[in-house]
């Protein structure tokens, strides 16, 4: 069973909170996180309530402060489970909006997007199979953004405020 514990100050000290479910906002149970721990299961943690926001792609283990998790600043507002997947992987990205225009498909990560399709935008994309996260720069660094199955015909339509993505990832249980 899965479950993510938020803590108020770095290195797990000061107020915390048990999660062990999707919750849409946690304002109610803590005012700002810094550090926290996932004991089991993955986890997206979001800045803003109702998956919104800033998005944190967290496995097992420890993390002491915010950067460790690649966040921005200490604030947490939503977060939820990523179900556990075992089966094949595979999306399909595209240079233009709504599943047009230049296109490939992945089957694994791609550290550097550019390398391979020499383009720094992603408009669109399909998720035929599997959870993946799309980052903002190669190599895995920068904004991330959780995907399930579906068809995002906008950049928006994945949380992004513009179609820079460097690399991507699948999320494996």
């Amino acid at each position: 069973m899965g479950k993510i514990i938020f803590y108020e100050g770095r290195n797990f000290l000061g107020r915390k909170w048990e999660c062990s479910t999707d919750t849409v906002d946690t304002f109610r149970h803590f005012k700002c996180c810094n550090s926290i721990q996932v004991t089991g299961g993955r986890w997206v943690a979001y800045e803003k309530p109702c998956y919104k926001g800033y998005q944190y792609i967290l496995g097992q283990g420890d993390y002491p402060d915010y950067p460790c998790w690649m966040g921005f600043n200490n604030c947490i507002r939503s977060c939820q489970m990523i179900p556990t997947y075992r089966g094949e992987f595979k999306m399909r990205i595209y240079s233009r909006p709504d599943l047009t225009g230049h296109s490939m498909e992945f089957s694994d990560d791609c550290a550097d997007i550019f390398d391979r399709l020499h383009i720094h935008d992603i408009h669109s994309c399909k998720v035929s199979e599997g959870f993946w996260v799309l980052y903002e720069h190669p190599h895995f660094r920068g904004r991330q953004y959780f995907l399930c199955p579906g068809e995002y015909k906008s950049f928006v339509d994945w949380g992004g405020s513009d179609p820079l993505v460097g690399s991507l990832r699948k999320i494996k249980s």
